[in-house]
């Protein structure tokens, strides 16, 4: 069995560390393109082109599934990947996890991009999965962008900046990036408030990982054998995880449970 994963940086290591831990043994394909990092501000053509490209990377190395691990690539190019590439290779697109949250009760946040951010895309799944919850959007400007480098103080200061915007009564908050799903943790400190009930963060990474399995009819074996293959493909070109994607428990866990090839 094998799994690809395609984002436009190192986002797609929150769900390939989701489907390691449901099948050691599945071969993994990990396409991005971080020259050209970020997606966001891109035109929906230009995101599409992009997305299209690392997909095809991917597809070269012929897996039963390919994940699309970024919510902008989501939005803006799911119609045109699955048109290129199913039925041959079912295409899994990463929907921010709106529904579950709003089951809680609320009231929810959800952080996104500030492309995702008011768009009609996350409207929709607003008023589709969570009527009568209150919900805030709260926008991230440089935080997907300060995960992709690593860089620790552009993290602080846009997880303090969007925390500030967060009301102090969300009890949920959704991870509308993939990029954000590497942080959780500090996203969890910066806006869990003393003396009240511990914050719920909703990613995406356990669900879409269940759902590629789901598609090409396979369950979870976390107990299956540990030889899974690990694939690395930069701008279309294999290489090695990156010093930037090992600094994240993700992506040492990856390379950790990944046989050497």
């Amino acid at each position: 069995m094998k799994i690809a994963l395609m984002d436009s940086g190192i986002g797609l290591l929150a769900a390939a560390t989701a489907v390691r831990r449901l099948r050691p043994d599945a071969e993994l394909v990990l396409s991005s393109d971080p020259g050209s990092m970020p997606w966001g501000p891109r035109t929906p053509e230009d995101v599409t082109a992009r997305a299209l490209a690392v997909a095809e990377a991917a597809a070269a190395h012929r897996p039963d599934a390919l994940i699309v691990a970024c919510n902008t690539a989501s939005v803006r190019a799911l119609p045109a990947l699955r048109a290129r590439l199913e039925p041959g290779v079912p295409v899994i697109g990463t929907v921010p996890a709106i529904k579950p949250a709003a089951a809680g009760g609320g009231p929810v946040a959800i952080w996104a991009t500030p492309a995702t951010t008011g768009s009609p895309y996350q409207r929709g799944l607003i008023r589709e999965f969570a009527d009568g919850v209150t919900v805030t959007e709260v926008p991230c400007p440089g935080l997907a962008d300060a995960v992709e480098h690593a860089d620790q103080s552009g993290i602080d200061a846009a997880i303090a900046a969007a925390a500030a915007r967060t009301p102090d009564d969300v009890r949920a908050v959704v991870l509308g990036c993939t990029h954000y799903e590497l942080v959780a943790e500090r996203i969890r400190a910066a806006v869990q408030r003393p003396g009240v009930a511990p914050l719920v963060l909703h990613g995406s990474a356990g669900a879409v990982a269940a759902q590629a399995l789901r598609r090409i009819g396979e369950h979870p074996a976390p107990e299956a054998p540990a030889h899974g293959s690990l694939t690395v493909l930069l701008g279309g070109r294999e290489g090695t995880l990156t010093e930037t994607a090992l600094t994240y428990e993700e992506g040492r866990l990856l390379q950790a449970m990944s046989p050497a090839r």
